[in-house]
């Protein structure tokens, strides 16, 4: 079947890539067509951008969260009925994993989905000097580059001074986008503020963002480059096949009558939403609706109960520290949580979740459901991890490694020590290993950050912790 799809990539960052990316989606879109949105990487904010230019969920590729093998049926999951996916690229065009040459990097992206790259270039601070970076990117890697954006351009004379040296190339020009102050996307302390935060403003950014590509980008060309890629091969990625297997050996052992039984009953897990939790990817809630829960948001900033008939509770990532005054208001619902919250309750909680559950973030008090309390610091601690469970939870047996990533600027204390409860285990480079997180029962919160689709036993086994736990 033939995806039409394109990879908008950059020598580095800060070179434009969002901007560009998120505003040909928004461009595709008012011209009616299906676009689906894609990032490379583990990023979460960007994809927020994504949905509100396409109305469709903006999905994450990620070679280490996931596998090679499952790129092409994730892609093909995320664009069942687009017209056109889009996927925008992570930092420099060939910057991966570190340590695994260009693994997980927008080139291997590119590679495994046999897409054409269009790459934007900065031509804020040279003239000439473009093609020349063009030439080295295209000459450098075996990734197809199908086209050129040249962006912040200053001036018609700059333009044709930019755009005349690259076409010596024989590479086309597909767009050009002026300098310009009027459309900006504020960032903080770990990146661009996610769209649900900025609500209105951050719809009126996507729709300019989607003008200005409009008005400085050849869309019949990219759309035309787009539609040059081959026929994909591999079969689209769905939640259901993926829990198949388990599915197969569970009605085996239990039976026709007992997976009767347990459909008539509601397995409703709650998700944390809203503006303090935006980080999550769409393939987790789907394998818990695959693998036969009910999934219900929940707003811990305006609701004050948790959805009806909760028995399982997923709280991923996002800014809790710019909203902990408001949160620790909500008396009501952190009440409710220390209330469910026993040993048997399937709780599963990542980054921002692990610090919502602790004593106190800065010192404002929050769930109290883990004895430990979280602040601020001013390192970034980021990067991809493979961890080992040092211990059974709701989804990780005892010595199983999982691939994951971090990503925050603060720190958790626990009150007993960090090696009593702890969840997983990993390396730390130049040497040595650090112990995260907590788990107890059928609760694990830590700040590691796990794609599902990598590994969907982990949704299988918390939905058999929630009807366990009955």
């Amino acid at each position: 079947m033939v995806t039409p799809r394109l990879v908008v990539a950059a020598p580095a960052s800060g070179a434009g890539k969002t901007t560009v990316a998120t505003g040909l989606m928004a461009a595709f879109a008012a011209r009616g067509l299906r676009v689906s949105p894609h990032k490379v990487g583990p990023d979460y904010i960007d994809p927020g951008y994504h949905t509100l230019a396409t109305g469709r969920p903006g999905r994450n590729l990620d070679p280490f969260l996931t596998s090679e093998e499952l790129i092409v049926p994730l892609l093909r999951h995320g664009a069942r009925g687009a017209d056109v996916a889009v996927v925008e690229g992570v930092m420099g065009l060939y910057d991966g994993a570190s340590g695994q040459d260009d693994f997980a990097s927008t080139a291997h992206i590119a590679r495994l989905l046999d897409a054409p790259v269009v790459l934007v270039v900065d031509a804020s601070a040279a003239g000439r000097s473009v093609a020349a970076v063009v030439h080295g990117f295209r000459t450098y890697g075996d990734v197809r580059i199908g086209g050129v954006i040249l962006n912040r351009i200053g001036s018609d004379g700059h333009e044709h001074l930019c755009r005349t040296a690259v076409e010596e190339l024989s590479v086309p020009v597909l767009g050009v986008l002026r300098r310009r102050d009027d459309v900006a996307t504020p960032s903080r302390h770990l990146g661009l503020i996610p769209a649900a935060e900025r609500n209105a403003e951050a719809v009126a950014t996507v729709e300019r963002l989607g003008e200005i590509v409009t008005e400085g980008c050849d869309l019949d060309a990219l759309l035309a480059l787009a539609r040059s890629a081959p026929p994909l091969t591999a079969p689209a990625w769905s939640p259901d096949d993926a829990l198949g297997e388990h599915d197969a050996a569970r009605a085996a052992r239990d039976g026709e009558a007992g997976r009767a039984g347990r459909a008539g009953r509601r397995r409703v897990v709650a998700v944390a939403g809203g503006a303090a939790f935006t980080f999550g990817y769409a393939e987790n809630e789907e394998l818990l609706a695959a693998a036969g829960a009910e999934v219900v948001r929940f707003d811990p900033l305006r609701d004050e109960t948790l959805p009806e008939g909760t028995r399982g509770l997923v709280i991923g990532g996002g800014f809790p520290e710019m909203y902990a005054a408001e949160l620790s208001a909500n008396e009501p619902l952190r009440e409710q949580i220390r209330q469910l919250v026993t040993p048997r309750t399937p709780v599963y909680a990542e980054c921002a979740g692990l610090l919502y559950l602790v004593r106190e973030l800065d010192g404002v008090p929050m769930c109290g459901v883990l004895d430990a309390t979280a602040t601020m610091t001013p390192r970034l601690t980021l990067g991809y991890r493979t961890a080992v469970a040092t211990a059974d939870s709701v989804v990780a047996r005892t010595g199983e490694r999982l691939n994951g990533h971090e990503f925050h600027r603060t720190a958790v204390q626990p009150a007993h020590g960090p090696d009593e409860t702890a969840a997983w285990q990993w390396a730390m480079r130049p040497s040595g290993s650090r112990r995260d997180g907590f788990a107890r029962g059928n609760q694990l919160a830590s700040y590691l950050h796990l794609h599902w689709a990598g590994e969907p036993r982990t949704a299988r086994r918390f939905v058999d912790a929630m009807e366990a736990a009955r």
